[in-house]
């Protein structure tokens, strides 16, 4: 068996039609895991799913019948779900003073009440067997407001309690809960920020190792996480993005002291 250990292990990821989602279910899939991608657009994740040989679903995590059904096909497929990585996500700009309250409320919906909703299906298997992983994917913004994003930041600063209370009230159960909060990472959604050469230059020089995360960078964090030798880590999170959360000292001058 691998350092990893997860051969043969049944690992759900929501969101997985793409970017951070998919290469999380391609290192799962890598590692000899089954795998089962969830994702919102149908047509996505199906070629996601054949990309790496898992099975794609159709979902709205939204929508608890959805929900429900996913979870019905993973075990049909697999028998139960041992991972759940808690990724779909959405994001909409919109100034607070202007936001629609309906607009807020979506946001919320997708990026934290989705994430209970799919812990509470997919987890009531692990809670009833005694043994279970989640990790969310949470992000720097719910620790740094990020603004005119609209409720990101409020969802994902909520992603970070919602995992401490799964971990401490399913944890005597034997199910850990952690958060993998990413930086700055290159997507396809991102991407069109780095075809300009200034601006990625401009992104990579405020990041103290000096390049942008790559989707590879989060599905290491989450694997280990997901796996046994993290089987004594929960209700923690750990920030992938370079460094750049440490540099706010940095933003103060102190004539003498820089390298500027």
């Amino acid at each position: 068996m691998s350092w990893l250990g997860l051969e043969g292990r049944v690992a759900v990821v929501t969101g997985a039609g793409g970017g951070i989602g998919k290469a999380i279910a391609a290192a799962f899939a890598e590692q000899g895991a089954q795998v089962a991608l969830l994702d919102i657009n149908a047509e996505t994740v199906a070629a996601s799913a054949s990309d790496i040989g898992g099975l794609g679903i159709a979902c709205d995590v939204t929508e608890s019948a959805s929900v429900a059904a996913a979870l019905s096909r993973v075990e049909t497929a697999f028998g139960h779900a041992d991972i759940l990585v808690n990724n779909a996500a959405y994001l909409s700009p919109g100034a607070l003073d202007e936001v629609e309250v309906s607009a807020w409320q979506r946001m919320l919906d997708v990026n934290l009440t989705g994430y209970l909703r799919c812990a509470q299906a997919f987890g009531k298997a692990m809670l009833s067997r005694g043994s279970g992983a989640l990790v969310h994917v949470g992000s720097i913004s719910g620790h740094n407001q990020q603004a005119f994003s609209n409720a990101y930041s409020a969802s994902k600063a909520g992603v970070s309690m919602l995992s401490r209370q799964l971990a401490f009230e399913w944890g005597p159960r034997g199910v850990r809960s952690n958060v993998v909060a990413p930086g700055l990472v290159r997507t396809p959604l991102s991407e069109a920020f780095y075809a300009d050469p200034k601006t990625k230059a401009a992104r990579e020089a405020v990041v103290p190792l000096r390049r942008i995360g790559q989707v590879s960078d989060i599905a290491d964090a989450v694997l280990f996480f997901a796996s046994d030798r993290a089987s004594y880590i929960s209700g923690q999170e750990v920030i992938v993005d370079g460094g750049y959360n440490q540099t706010l000292m940095s933003h103060v001058p102190r004539p003498g002291y820089s390298d500027d």
